[in-house]
């Protein structure tokens, strides 16, 4: 029987390109985003497809996500824990308010909610058991100037990471994380486009493109749950992440 994945931040970007995957390697895949017509576009009636439009942030929305899931496929095996959100630089007097509380909502409990669903089934299907991956980011070791609201939900991500990695060892539920650096993706591109709105003169960064992500997160996932990936960094090997570069 085919293993059964959900994904969030599935209408684009990472999310889509990990949905396109692991259709592609045989899975049945739960997409979840907030925007129906781009994920309709991205699942494009595949058969082994479930789109479920889903703001992860509304605890109820979640929940009912996850139910569509196991009444259309019986388990979940994996949860990519995906969406998130970079709001506009600044410093922390300067940014809005407002931007601190939407980084928190998707980038931290969203995250907290989808795992906190798909743990609870875990637990308790038959065979029990499955995989979380989180979307860290390399934010979460070294932070772009400016990044205050999405570093800070980022880091606590790691430590959401830790924490279901070891209160899932008893329900032989695995956790591991993939922190990537420079996707090309429109979180990257907006920002990009911000930069360049200051200064015209400014550099693009070195990108990936998001299928290698993709595919990391695949490699991931098809391990056997005696084993796990605790932390992955992917990046743009010219990124200047290490050292002084």
């Amino acid at each position: 029987m085919a293993r059964v994945a959900v994904i969030t931040g599935a209408s684009a970007g990472i999310g889509a390109a990990a949905v396109r995957a692991f259709l592609d390697a045989g899975w049945q895949v739960a997409a979840l985003a907030r925007r129906a017509g781009p994920l309709e576009a991205v699942t494009a009636g595949h058969p082994a497809a479930l789109a479920l439009p889903c703001d992860v942030t509304d605890a109820a929305a979640v929940e009912a996500a996850f139910d569509a899931v196991t009444a259309r496929f019986g388990r979940v095996d994996v949860l990519f824990n995906n969406a998130g959100v970079f709001t506009p630089a600044g410093l922390i007097d300067e940014i809005p308010l407002e931007d601190w509380h939407d980084s928190v909502a998707v980038n931290l409990t969203g995250m907290f909610l989808c795992a906190r669903a798909a743990f609870a089934r875990m637990r308790r299907q038959d065979p029990r058991g499955g995989r979380i991956v989180n979307n860290g980011s390399v934010a979460a070791q070294a932070p772009r100037p400016g990044s205050v609201a999405y570093t800070a939900t980022k880091h606590a991500v790691t430590g959401l990471t830790k924490s279901l990695s070891l209160d899932g060892r008893a329900f032989d539920i695995a956790c591991g994380q993939i922190d990537v650096g420079n996707a090309r993706t429109q979180l990257l591109e907006d920002h990009i486009a911000r930069l360049r709105a200051a200064d015209p003169a400014a550099e693009a960064p070195p990108m990936i493109d998001p299928a290698l992500v993709a595919d990391a997160v695949l490699r991931m996932a098809d391990l056997p749950l005696a084993a796990n990936v605790q932390f992955m960094t992917l990046m743009a090997t010219k990124m200047p992440l290490v050292g002084r570069g």
